[in-house]
């Protein structure tokens, strides 16, 4: 692949292949030359290439990413919740020893207390990981504020309007 500058009898061929709109690594290809020197070559002749195909193109992977983590962290929090489950399952305990290194089990209503942590530990790693890859949304609570406010604020109008039709001096030849 040629790294030098482009002799000016390519310059036709790499005209007419920016005309067909070919990006700046199909040209390369194409012509048998590094990237670099297709950039270069460009600017050398006042050719620009066209990035919206590139733009659409990364905007489209980037939202297929954040798809496959948003996939992803789904996943992870059913695996934390099956993990947590195991907890209170019942389990088989086993073990292999004595001096015919025999097997022994039995079974449990629920895992033993150091399963149990190895489970929630599993788990909240999960879960951390599911958190990473899409984050809970955050509430500040600003919204629930200022409803209860807006709530309230309607409410001592509609108190301070009934105390001053209360107060309302009465006309002549009303009895109160």
């Amino acid at each position: 692949m040629s790294e030098g500058p482009m002799g000016q009898d390519k310059w036709d061929r790499f005209r007419a292949l920016h005309a067909e709109g070919l990006g700046r690594n199909a040209i390369a290809r194409e012509m048998g030359i590094a990237q670099a020197v297709v950039s270069r070559t460009a600017v050398h002749l006042g050719l620009t290439f066209d990035r919206s195909k590139i733009q659409a193109a990364t905007a489209a992977r980037l939202a297929d990413l954040a798809e496959r983590r948003s996939i992803l962290a789904e996943q992870l929090t059913g695996d934390a919740e099956k993990l947590r489950a195991q907890m209170w399952e019942p389990t088989t305990v086993f073990a292999f020893g004595g001096k015919d290194n025999t097997y022994n089990s039995e079974v449990l209503d629920e895992a033993p207390a150091a399963d149990k942590r190895a489970l929630m530990g599993t788990a909240g790693m999960a879960i951390d990981r599911s958190l990473k890859l899409a984050p809970a949304e955050e509430t500040s609570g600003l919204d629930a504020a200022k409803s209860m406010l807006g709530s309230l604020g309607e409410a001592l109008a509609a108190y301070s309007r009934a105390e001053d039709a209360a107060e309302e001096p009465l006309v002549e030849g009303e009895q109160g």
